[in-house]
């Protein structure tokens, strides 16, 4: 008589709730990710494209494009392969912590190799390095939560780690500048992002895959394992959809803010209203993004919110069409905050619940951050020729309108999740 084997515990649904010590841990090292990522994003190679720029043939914006679009290439290729990698590791110390230890180490080295760049070719090595092994850190992180955290926990956990996320972006930012110069700049970054990691990978055990329950290595099902049908996964091709295209409206907004506030409202500081703009954004996501992701929980729904969230964002865009004063830019950008930190606690939750299977979780979850970078591709090729040609910002913001209303909308096509 054959038994039946009780699959890794790493494979299991979830029913036990994390602590708040897991979580803290968690978005801590989400935190630091993003400070390896935004110091350099925001301030450092910004500042070293103007110093290589004079004599190199091209303009420092031209440069600076080159470097972050090479970046953004790798980046897309590296989170779905590392979180399959992930997927398949039986490693000692789990599924996940192996590639957050190496990713984060990586990332800080190549943060070195870039403080000591000398010319535009070591800048784009170094930059498609911290995008290659920060996003191996970054699909392991994110799969954790599948993996560990209940179903109806999903949203304050996304939550604190979408909090995490902002903090982290600020707080790059922050380090870049006070380090006070760009190789300080770049170490000081270093140093935080590896040791951010380690109250996660000290503190807290991940779970073990037996080696029984990986499946055969071949290239052939490796690769084909990245397409992920919507014939077969409806509910997974939907909630994509919707995050592509809430996030290419929010994308649209953000591309040329600094153009609209100088060339259609004529402000007379526009990089100081850009980072008025951007602090009164920042309050209210932060504000919204943990207690969307609890109330969600506790009601025990998500589509609503997504669907309330993305509504809300588009009412935020089409008052920069029609209300084209600099109060009106304010509560724009106030009211997009709320919109998007609900939308970014409750949609990542969303994501988790309509994961095929356990065993790709990772590879899964990298598919789906897809979702998030591609807007930052489409967005410059679709808003040039709407502000250019087919009338300028009004259009622009409409049409960013209708594409969130369209991603919100389309969240209802999920049968799957309530």
């Amino acid at each position: 008589m054959t038994t039946l084997r009780e699959p890794s515990a790493a494979l299991a649904e979830p029913v036990e709730r994390v602590g708040r010590g897991w979580t803290s841990a968690l978005s801590l090292a989400n935190g630091a990710i993003w400070v390896g990522w935004y110091g350099p994003l925001q301030i450092l190679l910004a500042s070293q494209a103007k110093d290589f720029a004079p004599g190199s043939g091209m303009s420092k914006e031209t440069m600076l494009a080159w470097v972050t679009g090479a970046g953004a290439v790798v980046s897309l290729a590296a989170n779905p392969v590392f979180g399959a990698l992930s997927d398949r590791t039986t490693s000692r110390w789990g599924r996940r912590t192996p590639w957050i230890v190496a990713g984060t180490a990586g990332g800080a080295l190549s943060l070195l190799l870039l403080a000591g760049a000398g010319g535009m070719g070591t800048m784009v090595l170094g930059w498609c390095l911290v995008q290659l092994t920060l996003n191996a850190a970054f699909a392991a992180v994110t799969a954790a939560v599948p993996d560990r955290v209940p179903r109806l926990q999903r949203g304050s956990v996304g939550g604190w780690l979408g909090a995490a996320q902002i903090l982290g972006v600020v707080g790059g930012t922050g380090l870049a500048t006070a380090a006070g110069g760009v190789g300080a700049g770049y170490v000081a970054c270093a140093v935080f992002t590896a040791l951010g990691v380690l109250p996660y990978v000290l503190r807290h055990p991940d779970l073990r895959l037996a080696p029984q329950d990986r499946p055969p290595w071949s290239w052939r099902g490796f690769l084909a394992g990245f397409w992920l049908s919507p014939r077969r996964h409806p509910d997974l091709g939907w909630a994509w959809l919707t995050r592509f295209l809430i996030n290419l409206s929010n994308a649209l907004v953000l591309l040329y803010l600094l153009y609209y506030l100088r060339d259609r409202l004529h402000h007379a500081d526009p990089d100081q209203g850009v980072l008025v703009l951007t602090a009164v954004n920042g309050v209210t996501l932060m504000a919204t993004v943990v207690v969307g992701g609890v109330w969600s929980d506790r009601v025990g729904r998500r589509k609503p919110f997504v669907i309330w969230s993305g509504m809300l964002m588009a009412v935020a865009t089409t008052l920069l069409a029609v209300w084209q004063t600099w109060p009106g830019a304010i509560v724009a950008a106030a009211v997009l905050g709320v919109g998007f930190g609900v939308f970014t606690s409750v949609d990542f939750a969303l994501m988790t619940d309509v994961l095929p299977k356990a065993l790709d979780r990772g590879k899964d979850l990298g598919v789906i951050n897809v979702a998030n970078a591609l807007p930052q591709v489409a967005a410059p090729a679709l808003a040039a020729p709407i502000v250019t040609y087919l009338g300028g910002y009004r259009v622009l913001y409409l049409v960013a309108a209708v594409i969130g209303l369209a991603g919100a909308w389309l969240v209802v096509r999920i049968r799957g999740v309530d």
